[in-house]
């Protein structure tokens, strides 16, 4: 009876992921996916009913996992896609071209906001070098509580200048984003390659509903350090160019996407829930000493918290330097 219980919840769960998974089945029409699922839920109460007949039981159990097997092979056939009707934020994909010590970043992303919703595009390309590659900062950006954060890493060089990548959901024309939807293989991964002016000033600026609140974090990095995790960001950029990757809200997101860029080092701290709940990734980080521990963490977040600065810098040439002042 024990093992018919466990059986059964375990039919329930892989019933309640497939009618999701169908719900949300790759780019199909809605009328469709709806009656996909309604059928997949029937079939699957139709199989939790005749486990408890034991004259059904083994046709019941069979019959269920034989449907789930087709499911899924539907599920992983379908394959990601660079050529859709993407919305004009993620239309452009970045790409470098790497020649020794020289990096040539190609449409860094710099648009030109009147809102968060009105902008004029605009791209360039930028070269660099990795010997100049002098800083890593995280920035936490807070818009539902302490709990949760987007995190994204930005690269500081001598000349001063910084570019910022930001991991994303790619959207396409009239979709918006849900965590659930995430689950199910309905967005693409982006790398947002962006001038500081454009990736935190639209969010300390131009995003008010709700209001979003960032905060910067200077991480302790040696150069072979720092220039190991620039790198391994350039060559998942230029294979995302190639051949498109699905975004997943729990495996290939902000968080967790940053944590196995950050494998390339020796001495990487291991997986926690701190990086699954991103809102303490900066307290996971300072508790193992990556960032600047000489003060109480409470003090580095209060330096750190960039929108007054950010306000006041705006369109300002300096903005990177300016958001970072005292």
């Amino acid at each position: 009876m024990i093992g018919i219980v466990v059986l059964g919840l375990l039919m329930l769960i892989i019933a309640a992921w497939g009618v999701l998974a169908l719900l949300y089945f790759d780019h199909a029409n809605l009328p469709l996916r709806n009656a996909l699922a309604i059928v997949y839920a029937a079939a699957s109460l139709t199989a939790l009913v005749g486990l408890v007949f034991q004259r059904w039981r083994r046709r019941a159990v069979g019959g269920f996992f034989t449907l789930f097997a087709v499911l899924l092979i539907c599920y992983f056939s379908t394959e990601p896609s660079n050529n859709r009707n993407w919305q004009r934020d993620v239309a452009v994909l970045p790409y470098a071209d790497i020649e020794g010590d020289q990096v040539t970043l190609h449409n860094i992303r710099n648009f030109e906001y009147r809102s968060e919703t009105e902008y004029t595009p605009g791209y360039y390309d930028r070269t660099f070098k990795l010997s100049e590659l002098d800083s890593v900062d995280l920035a936490a950006v807070y818009w539902m509580g302490p709990e949760i954060a987007h995190v994204f890493v930005s690269f500081g060089f001598a000349d001063g200048h910084h570019v910022a990548v930001s991991i994303e959901a790619r959207k396409e024309q009239g979709e918006g984003y849900s965590t659930v939807q995430g689950f199910f293989r309905q967005y693409e991964l982006y790398y947002v390659v962006a001038d500081e002016r454009d990736v935190i000033r639209l969010r300390t600026n131009y995003r008010h509903d709700p209001p979003e609140e960032v905060y910067l974090f200077r991480a302790n990095s040696d150069a072979e350090s720092r220039q190991r995790f620039f790198l391994d960001y350039l060559r998942k950029i230029n294979a995302l160019k190639d051949h498109a990757e699905w975004y997943n809200s729990l495996t290939t997101n902000c968080t967790s996407n940053i944590w196995l860029h950050s494998q390339v080092n020796p001495g990487h701290l291991p997986y926690s829930w701190k990086i699954l709940i991103s809102g303490h990734v900066p307290e996971y980080l300072y508790e193992n000493g990556r960032l600047d521990t000489s003060v109480p963490l409470a003090e580095l977040q209060r330096r750190g918290h960039v929108n007054e600065r950010a306000h006041a810098a705006d369109q300002a040439q300096d903005f990177s330097q300016r958001i970072r002042a005292n």
